[in-house]
């Protein structure tokens, strides 16, 4: 038996610009794009690897949530506290001076961590934070 992952997913809070930053910033091919407005989904991957998918979605949409949980998943996103990405990039510092070009908010230059990592980190449009370290 085989188990593999298919799709992740992060929120986001503008389908447009996060469609622009993983298209454009990385790179990212588009596998689908559905809903309308605020209620849309899209899906992307990176290139040359069609069996990952991140879906980005509209966040707190489960209708068994409370008001009071949707408030609260609003402002975890607000801070970049609710949800994260860990990639792998053969070409991390030029990958992050793309990034850098653009307005994305940088965390962490690209650092050689104690455990034997070297890393960057940045967030996306909707505040998720996105950690590259070096693929071996």
């Amino acid at each position: 038996m085989t188990i593999t992952i298919d799709t992740t997913a992060l929120p986001h809070t503008d389908p447009d610009e996060s469609l622009a930053f993983y298209r454009d910033v990385l790179h990212f091919e588009v596998r689908n794009d559905v809903g309308t407005g605020a209620m849309r989904w899209v899906s992307v991957g990176p290139a040359g690897q069609p069996d990952v998918t991140l879906l980005l979605a509209p966040p707190a949409i489960d209708p068994g949530l409370t008001d009071d949980e949707r408030r609260v998943i609003s402002e975890m996103m607000a801070k970049g506290t609710y949800g994260w990405l860990l990639l792998a990039s053969d070409d991390l510092d030029g990958l992050f001076e793309r990034v850098q070009a653009t307005d994305t908010e940088i965390v962490q230059e690209p650092t050689d961590q104690p455990y034997g990592e070297r890393d960057c980190a940045f967030r996306d449009p909707a505040g998720n934070l996105i950690r590259i370290k070096q693929a071996r």
